[in-house]
């Protein structure tokens, strides 16, 4: 009879696979706190934890000092704090940062970090490429792989703030904006634990006003936003009908402008002073004639919102234009005659691909919408070759 080690007992023993560790960068403070009673410990120690990870930006448990001895040699064992990396660093020359953001499994996402003299704003992602298909954003062009997890999320703001110490810059995260890359109201559950963690005054303490969710237009899901988070919203409005709005954002044929207004209505209550952001890209000889501003006009009259004129930033094989500065302040009047709040949007970080709509990354695409960009792009240029010849 053979004698076994030691070693050999252990792994005849022990399953074939160990239950993944519990990543606790992904988890609010009612996750940490659900996650310290499960080990038989006290509900603070989420409070304690969070803490440490976001507002000191610790991921060692040795270094938690407020932990029990016995308590820090444990958690190793069951949990890690584990962020995307920080793969790529552009500054532009206008001072914005862009960084590409590795995730596990390949893919890349981008984040983006706009400093002003009174304000710094992080624009996040949500998603690994979109599951919409909006015709003028670059974004969408790439397909899509994946939702983002909290920890991929709430990690952007964490990576953001940490690298900023790095470099001396003495500005700070004033803003969070889920503009980036995705459809946020697509992966709810994931973002709204993300933009607790950034409202808690032991992580990021931001005010829910200064995060901003902007979102294609999901009707219902801006209710149950409403009663979850209640962050600032902004909606990719773009057209002042629904016929010219069905081809720019497709959703639109699912939730038409009149669902949208009303629900932009509920959103914002009677906070009357709590204004849904409009996004209006302009595209020119698209929806930028004097004619639009006025049906734009019209249709916002009773909604409490202010509009975001947004200079559209091209990318390659685009079938669309930027509206030119004139045809932009002229629109910007009507909508300002009217009595409507209207500023136009200042384009940063366009030398590095970093402006609104520019956002690509790098993505294994499910949905195959790359391919036949591309193939679009390829007919595109062949015929445009052949009528030059």
């Amino acid at each position: 009879m053979s004698t076994q080690t030691l070693s050999q007992v252990d792994d005849a023993i022990r399953p074939a696979s160990a239950p993944a560790k519990i990543n606790l960068a992904g988890l609010d403070l009612q996750g940490l706190q659900a996650f310290f009673v499960s080990i038989g410990e006290k509900p603070f120690r989420g409070l304690q934890v969070l803490k440490w990870i976001h507002k000191y930006g610790i991921q060692d448990f040795e270094l938690m000092t407020d932990l029990s001895k016995k308590l820090r040699q444990s958690l190793p064992e069951l949990a890690e704090i584990v962020y995307p990396e920080l793969y790529k660093e552009q500054v532009s020359k206008d001072g914005t940062y862009k960084w590409l953001v590795k995730l596990q499994g390949g893919n890349f996402i981008e984040t983006v970090y706009i400093p002003e003299e009174d304000r710094g704003t992080l624009c996040i992602s949500s998603q690994v490429g979109c599951q919409l298909n909006c015709r003028f954003c670059s974004t969408a062009t790439q397909g899509f792989n994946r939702n983002l997890s909290t920890a991929e999320i709430i990690g952007q703001v964490w990576l953001a703030v940490q690298r900023l110490k790095m470099v001396g810059d003495e500005e700070k995260i004033t803003n969070v904006v889920l503009m980036g890359m995705g459809e946020p109201l697509l992966n709810f559950e994931a973002v709204v634990a993300a933009t607790n963690i950034m409202r808690h005054d032991n992580a990021y303490n931001l005010p829910r006003r200064r995060i901003t969710l902007s979102t294609s237009g999901l009707v219902p899901m801006i209710d149950k936003l409403k009663s979850q988070a209640d962050v600032a919203l902004a909606v990719s409005l773009h057209a002042p009908n629904d016929a010219l709005r069905d081809k720019l954002v497709p959703i639109n044929k699912k939730y038409p402008i009149a669902q949208l207004m009303e629900a932009c209505k509920r959103y914002a209550g009677d906070h009357r002073r709590h204004k849904i952001t409009m996004e209006y890209v302009m595209l020119k000889g698209v929806n930028d004639s004097l004619s639009h501003a006025k049906e734009l006009a019209k249709l916002l009259q009773y909604v409490p919102c202010k509009v975001n004129l947004i200079p559209f930033n091209p990318f390659k094989g685009t079938e669309y234009e930027r509206s030119d500065a004139e045809t932009i302040f002229a629109f910007r009047g009507v909508l300002i005659d009217a009595g409507l709040i209207a500023t136009t949007r200042k384009t940063r970080g366009e030398d590095i691909d970093a402006a609104c709509g520019q956002l690509v990354g790098k993505l294994q695409d499910k949905t195959r919408r790359n391919e036949r960009f591309l193939a679009q792009v390829a007919a595109a240029t062949t015929h445009s070759m052949d009528m030059e010849c």
